[in-house]
């Protein structure tokens, strides 16, 4: 019996890499991935079906919502069967949000779905966006002796390195290693092939398992940037402000913000109030310790949850979905505690 031609789906959103100079007057416009193959005939090496679906409107990354993350899901829910990964083409900006929400949204993952966009449109002479576009499509197609995915999450594919996604952040702006994934190591890495990571990246759930996608999001969350010269107006217009159900507080260093003793009455009003209060650090590396200096323990004591070694990006996902699953704090507060799809250590 003739195996079955592997499939993947690309999924663009938007985004600098399905850009390219128009033949009139040279501006950037979308680019038609129904003729992806003649525009990237590498692709064709590698003897895939490859399948596109177009957001109409397409999303500049600058303006993703929630709702955006919602879509995505249900594309990848209603064509689960028929691919064998998937490929979201995005831009830059919020990448690292995107990817974090999909991969909490998505339960029983049991195929890549592998985030990647560009610094430079595909039509230009010097993108980065050809050797993106054709690896992430090589990731979302590999497969194990068993058959099964070598890469069963949502991942984000960029110059060469593919991250966890809600490992991930934006670190340059104009260079083509935007991604960065300080606290884990990477899942793969492209030289004259693509190595794999295998034991750091995440298990396949058991054959058979379902995919399920929650799209019950709670986007009551606010983030304070502890800094020099912030007011107490400030620090209670956030953790105090009104309908916010959680904010992310990110600190100095291992957790550390200031000593002042109208900051942490403040916070313990916030915690007392019922509000979710989760610390994160503003250092690319490392995690929080609130347990590590006295200010630090001034905030555990006050009621504040220490988010580890979670990004920012990471951290607002968590709080998304565990909050609309959740409608009690207590039982978000518990989970927030615990890794649920590889997001902390």
């Amino acid at each position: 019996m003739k195996q079955k031609k592997s499939a993947v789906l690309l999924i663009y959103t938007g985004g600098t890499i399905g850009m390219k100079e128009s033949a009139g007057d040279g501006g950037l416009v979308p680019f038609d991935f129904a003729g992806i193959l003649e525009e990237v005939p590498e692709l064709r090496r590698f003897d895939l079906r490859i399948d596109h679906r177009t957001f109409d409107p397409l999303i500049d990354s600058s303006d993703i919502v929630p709702e955006i993350w919602c879509s995505i899901a249900e594309i990848i829910r209603d064509s689960y069967d028929r691919y064998d990964g998937f490929v979201v083409l995005h831009g830059t900006d919020t990448m690292a949000y995107s990817a974090s929400a999909l991969s909490f949204m998505l339960k029983g993952l049991a195929k890549p779905v592998v985030f990647t966009g560009s610094q430079l449109p595909i039509g230009s002479l010097r993108t980065d966006g050809r050797e993106n576009l054709v690896s992430a499509v090589e990731i979302a197609s590999a497969k194990g002796p068993d058959g099964r995915a070598l890469v069963p999450e949502a991942c984000i594919w960029f110059n060469s390195q593919l991250l966890r996604g809600n490992r991930s952040t934006k670190m340059n702006a104009v260079a083509f290693d935007a991604f960065r994934s300080p606290n884990y190591p990477v899942l793969a890495e492209a030289g004259i092939s693509i190595r794999y990571n295998t034991p750091h990246i995440l298990p396949l759930p058991p054959e058979g398992t379902e995919l399920q996608i929650n799209t019950s999001l709670d986007t009551r969350v606010a983030i304070l940037k502890i800094h020099p010269g912030i007011t107490p107006q400030v620090a209670r217009n956030v953790l105090l402000g009104e309908g916010i159900r959680a904010v992310i507080l990110e600190t100095y260093g291992s957790g550390n913000a200031i000593s002042k003793q109208w900051f942490i009455d403040i916070v313990k009003e916030a915690a007392d109030s019922g509000r979710i209060l989760l610390n994160v650090t503003q250092c690319p590396a490392g995690e929080v310790n609130m347990d590590l200096y006295a200010t630090g323990k001034a905030l555990k004591n006050a009621g504040v949850i220490s988010g580890r070694d979670l990004t920012t990006e990471g951290a607002l996902a968590k709080l998304f979905h565990l909050m609309g699953c959740n409608p009690l704090n207590d039982k978000v507060k518990e989970l927030l505690q615990l890794p649920l799809r590889g997001e902390m250590s």
